[in-house]
């Protein structure tokens, strides 16, 4: 008699212990999931709300809407990775809200390799992003520089009309695009692979 309730615990036990690590597991392949959509949602936060500074895309400037103008400044940086030299325009561009704008930045392959890069972009204040927007951009596709090749990026912009109706953007007067280019990951891993092995001393 003695023996039947500590079966019956005991099943009770396992029962218990197999609802845990199923509950376990299921938390686990949750937080995997939720990590790989993370960052393509993170990606579409930012680009309908311009977190960060992230800019808008549009098919065509509207045509300018105003008087009051906007200097766009140019920031260029580099992933130190990354053996090119990427060069900002050294002109602002001062333009009425809603007309477009255009500017070229310029790269160059330092090595005698082919390199792929990729930008990325942002816009100070962070604030200005929802309404910075590009028409066309070397951002949008990979770069591709041959061994020692200079190139000519254009960028071509507006600021939305909207911003007239945003009172904290009032006292903007100046916004700066920023990009920063990095090593394309598979050319990257493709480099790695490719050099040669160093002879054992």
């Amino acid at each position: 008699m003695t023996d039947k309730p500590t079966i019956e615990t005991a099943r009770k036990d396992a029962s218990a212990n197999r609802r845990v690590a199923m509950g376990a597991a299921l938390m686990a392949l949750l937080m995997i999931g939720a990590a790989y959509a993370s960052v393509p949602l993170y990606d579409l936060f930012c680009r309908v709300t311009g977190y960060g500074g992230t800019t808008q895309v549009a098919e065509a400037a509207p045509g300018a809407a105003a008087d009051r103008m906007i200097t766009v400044r140019f920031d260029a940086s580099l992933n130190r990775k990354l053996p090119w030299r990427f060069e900002a325009p050294k002109t602002d561009v001062k333009l009425p809200i809603g007309e477009s704008g255009l500017a070229f930045y310029r790269a160059q392959n330092l090595t005698d390799r082919r390199i792929t890069g990729t930008a990325t972009y942002n816009v100070s204040p962070a604030e200005a992003g929802y309404y910075f927007s590009k028409v066309d951009c070397f951002c949008f596709t990979e770069q591709v520089l041959e061994p020692g090749q200079s190139v000519d990026m254009p960028v071509s912009f507006f600021i939305d009309p909207e911003i007239l109706t945003d009172p904290e953007m009032d006292d903007v007067k100046t916004i700066t695009l920023s990009y920063t280019f990095f090593e394309a990951p598979e050319t990257a891993q493709n480099n790695s692979q490719q050099q040669p092995a160093r002879p054992k001393g």
